[in-house]
């Protein structure tokens, strides 16, 4: 009936909306139940407890044998790993294969038969699972006692096939691997030349340091040219021809600049390049997806009963959007100002183009706003709140810092050569004593000034307020007030000198507050933390 295609319109929609949110591909079923399922294969949940699955059956190399999770790695003091029994591991395997089986059969399901043949990580998805399961049995069969397991190397591919940004990184590595080749090549070359060039020119003779150490045969000529190339063995590897003939020095010159500053540079700089290139048509794509995601939202609402049909142009009702961006799961944000704007809107229906532009509020970064200040008014207060809320507050919180940092400076150098029954903890503890009563100082201060929503708003004020909070923990709470002679006994899990150290840990750390309060410098961290970020997807692969 009407009502019935229509609820199936709006499902499609809401659909297509979230995949152009998260860049997921429009090519699946788009029926009643396959929109339902669809939707809960993608739910928080159910991503949440294929990545827990994914987790556990990556943290099981740590507990099976032969298992290396020990306190020391130093096989003196070792304590024998546990070894778990015949079945345990093999049991949570099992879960987590039934896991990826359920998975794998959904994500089959949902793309439709055609689409599964041209989908190659699922087809490797579906035989690593069957590979893995066949050698779980097997493994059951030998009663745990066989040597190798062909499963364990296969458990990686779980976290890569899951990950679409690890798989890009994986097509972009393997896109470069052909420019690459061309100067790998010249880099052997090079290695081969030099080695052949090394072995005539430092052959053996008569108490010849270089031959005997670097160039004895191929095999060692071949890795210390290798290492140089690295300059990992520079100048070490130089030194003895040097000290019989400064012009043997012209021979590891010659190679260290056309190897290491010209064909690896030159390897570099393909590298980057085609990452780059790979990179832009990654956006480029992403932000296709999201357009034409965005774009069949529009024909499937264009197509409802309760639409006047346009010969002309097609067009949405402006209630049909509200009632599909009601339902989406988006940024609460975004959903906010959407819905805002559609509530603004003079004209009751939408063309392509005005309904596309509603939706480019998901390519806009949050600007973050803080709460807005206490008003007082007793003028005392107002006073308060000027003095305290202002920068050079900030900044004397900065310079009383760097005095805490300079302080444990100074008797770190003075106590560096005494024994730890001949140190004065009372010395030391005093001067934390007076510094960590000054933070907590500027804590409350702070929130007076600002109040203790807007203090929250601010990382590095939750960074200062919980790094006070627990410099208050470890040193008072624990063993009180210092006062001369103070060397109690071990209370709680620490002794006094290693909970002092561990409360001078803190401090130092705590000195990264001034960061915010540098420009440049908070633009680099900023940098090397978005860096980071980016970098996460090239870690997953190392870790594969």
């Amino acid at each position: 009936g009407t009502g019935a295609d229509n609820d199936l319109y709006i499902n499609q929609a809401i659909v297509f909306i979230e995949d152009a949110i998260q860049y997921r591909s429009i090519n699946h079923r788009v029926d009643s139940k396959s929109l339902w399922l669809y939707r809960w294969y993608y739910s928080r949940t159910c991503q949440w407890i294929l990545s827990l699955t994914i987790t556990v059956i990556l943290v099981l190399a740590f507990i099976e044998k032969p298992s290396s999770l020990t306190t020391t790695s130093d096989v003196r003091y070792r304590v024998p790993a546990w070894n778990p029994p015949c079945g345990l591991t093999e049991s949570i395997e099992l879960l987590c294969f039934l896991v990826f089986i359920v998975d794998v059969s959904v994500k089959s399901y949902l793309i439709g038969w055609e689409e599964f043949w041209k989908n190659k990580w699922l087809m490797a998805y579906i035989l690593t699972l069957v590979v893995s399961l066949t050698d779980w049995v097997v493994s059951l069969s030998f009663f745990c006692t066989e040597n190798v397991r062909i499963r364990r190397i296969l458990r990686p591919f779980f976290l890569l096939q899951n990950s679409s940004m690890m798989k890009k990184t994986l097509k972009s590595i393997n896109s470069t691997l052909p420019e690459m080749a061309s100067v790998v090549l010249l880099l052997a070359v090079h290695l081969s030349l030099f080695t052949m060039f090394a072995m005539l020119l430092f052959a053996r003779t008569k108490q010849d340091k270089e031959w005997m150490k670097y160039f004895r045969n191929l095999p060692d000529s071949l890795t210390s040219l290798l290492v140089l190339l690295t300059t990992a063995n520079n100048p070490d590897v130089m030194i003895p021809a040097y000290s019989k003939n400064r012009a043997y020095s012209i021979f590891f010159i010659l190679f260290t600049v056309l190897g290491n500053l010209f064909l690896m540079n030159l390897l570099t700089a393909i590298i980057y390049n085609q990452f780059r290139g790979y990179l832009l048509k990654s956006v480029q794509s992403s932000l296709f997806r999201r357009r034409l995601g965005i774009r069949a939202a529009f024909e499937v609402l264009s197509s409802l009963k309760e639409t006047v049909a346009n010969a002309q142009q097609s067009h949405v009702s402006v209630e049909a959007l509200l009632r599909v961006v009601q339902k989406v799961d988006m940024d609460h944000r975004c959903k906010q100002t959407i819905t805002r704007s559609l509530k603004m809107c003079s004209s009751d229906k939408l063309s392509a183009a005005q309904f596309q532009k509603f939706f480019e509020e998901l390519d806009k970064d949050a600007i973050k706003q803080h709460p807005p200040s206490p008003e007082y008014q007793s003028l005392f207060m107002q006073k308060v709140q000027f003095a305290f809320g202002h920068a050079y507050f900030g900044y004397l919180g900065n310079v009383v810092a760097l005095a805490n940092i300079i302080s444990i400076c100074v008797v770190l150098v003075m106590d560096a050569d005494k024994q730890p029954s001949e140190r004065d903890d009372f010395f030391l503890g005093a001067i934390n004593c007076f510094f960590i009563l000054y933070y907590l100082l500027e804590m409350l201060l702070k929130i007076v000034a600002m109040g203790l929503k807007r203090y929250l708003s601010y990382p590095s004020n939750i960074f200062d307020g919980l790094l006070t909070v627990i410099l208050l923990i470890a040193t008072f709470a624990v063993y009180g007030f210092p006062h001369p002679g103070w060397r109690p006994e071990i209370m709680g899990l620490l002794s006094l000198w290693d909970m002092v150290r561990l409360v001078n840990m803190f401090i130092v750390f705590r000195f990264l507050r001034i960061i915010p309060n540098m420009k440049f410098m908070s633009l680099v961290v900023t940098t090397l933390l978005d860096l980071v970020k980016n970098l996460r997807a090239f870690a997953g692969i190392l870790v594969v």
